[in-house]
């Protein structure tokens, strides 16, 4: 898989030097935001993640390579192109191979960053188990790519379209450290809160980066130690989070019409965010825009932390 990689020029070079970079998804842009906000958002995350001291990487696939740091014109083309694919690993090979452009999942962004050498990644809320998932067997390859990449994922936990307890239970199985920053409590998403709590947790970017040395050993990957990936639980901005239960009155109605309309797959994660964006009257959208710029900062700051050695 190495031949399709594609490195941008400064990120190849900050990597080589050791200097922090953090990985970004594109699936936001082309599947996660409505236009132009899609686009507004991408710019927003990496000047965050490049004011916190790191180089923005955002990762997507076009021409056949696996880009990790996309032009700006690149960018923008994924925020305007039609039928793109949205990349997870079972479908890297297949797109690669077609020439199609596509836009990477948490799974496949990890994917980019392991194979890059690049430690910390920024995104919105990762996949889990589906609601329903018991008899469905819908479970996101963000779970499985987790516990088989040692990437450091920083994130408002899983999407609160989700079954979260369960989410968290197949995270354990697989041996994934979920570690809360600054809250004792499992994040939903949209929401500050989910009742769940959590038994670790960092208050700074530099305890943060204390646990990925501690996962992975002295040499900044996981040859020496655990070869898993490390989640860190950022909440929400108080002022754009909705409440708990504001938030599931909307995602069960959602939930209601994605089942009569018979949506299915891929598609699923979509509509429902599409449609509790409509029934939120636009809250869902300003809350997401708003914890995708606040990770992205957050992952610049443990990227610089992990940079400068204890």
């Amino acid at each position: 898989m190495e031949k399709f990689l594609a490195v941008r020029e400064d990120v190849a070079a900050a990597i080589a030097a050791g200097q922090p970079v953090v990985a970004l998804e594109s699936t936001v842009i082309a599947h996660g935001l409505p236009r132009p906000l899609n686009l507004q958002t991408a710019h927003a995350m990496e000047a965050a993640a490049r004011a916190a001291g790191a180089t923005p990487a955002t990762v997507g696939v076009l021409n056949g390579h696996l880009v990790v740091g996309l032009s700006p014109e690149q960018i923008a083309f994924l925020s305007e192109a039609e039928n793109v694919a949205k990349v997870s690993r079972a479908d890297l090979a297949p797109v690669l191979a077609s020439g199609r452009p596509g836009a990477t999942t948490v799974a496949g962004t990890m994917i980019a960053a392991e194979m890059a050498g690049i430690h910390v990644f920024a995104t919105g809320g990762i996949g889990g188990v589906h609601r329903g998932g018991e008899n469905s067997m819908d479970i996101s390859a963000d779970l499985t790519e987790l516990a088989r990449t040692p990437v450091a994922v920083i994130c408002a936990g899983a999407k609160a379209i989700l079954d979260l307890p369960r989410t968290l239970e197949v995270l354990e199985t697989f041996g994934v450290p979920v570690v809360g920053y600054a809250t004792n409590e499992f994040p939903a998403f949209y929401s500050r809160e989910s009742g769940l709590q959590l038994l670790h947790h960092v208050d700074t970017p530099e305890e943060a980066a204390r646990v990925m040395r501690a996962q992975w050993g002295p040499g900044k990957g996981a040859s020496e130690g655990t070869k898993t990936g490390i989640l860190f639980a950022n909440p929400a901005p108080r002022e754009t989070a909705l409440p708990q239960g504001e938030m599931e009155a909307f995602i069960a109605a959602a939930l209601r019409t994605a089942e009569t309309a018979g949506v299915r797959g891929k598609d699923v994660t979509p509509f429902l965010l599409q449609e509790v964006a409509r029934l939120s009257g636009g809250k869902t959208l300003n809350a997401n825009i708003a914890l995708l710029v606040a990770n992205a900062t957050l992952a610049g700051q443990i990227a610089v932390s992990y940079c400068t050695r204890d």
